[in-house]
């Protein structure tokens, strides 16, 4: 990889690293506990409070395994591995990185 291409890769990395840290300060609040206090809110809209919450920290489960994900990619990069496939060696094919800076596995491993 040349160094125009690692610090092309890098920028692409902190850039979707930043995106999810925004989107995750401006989720917070849907995963808040919901008030279990019926005078407040009816039993339905309580129910879809509780399943927008549970959509909520779904979401949030998956942007924090995505951050963990960038965070391995850029310390690989660092050490002058990334773009390799973990299990076997081989280097990833560019057009996957393209779609997701942070993949570790080439397709064949993947599958």
């Amino acid at each position: 990889m040349t160094p125009a291409e690692s610090g092309t890769c890098h920028d692409r990395l902190l850039t979707l690293r930043d995106e999810l840290l925004a989107l995750e300060v401006t989720s917070a609040e849907g995963v808040q506990t919901v008030e279990l206090d019926q005078s407040s809110t009816g039993r339905l809209t309580r129910m879809d409070a509780m399943q927008a919450q549970q959509m909520n920290l779904a979401g949030q489960s998956r942007r924090l395994q995505q951050l963990h994900q960038i965070e391995l990619a850029l310390a690989r990069l660092e050490r002058g591995e990334y773009g390799r496939c973990l299990a076997c060696d081989e280097w990833i094919n560019p057009r996957r990185l393209d779609l997701d800076p942070s993949l570790d596995l080439c397709v064949s491993c993947a599958e």
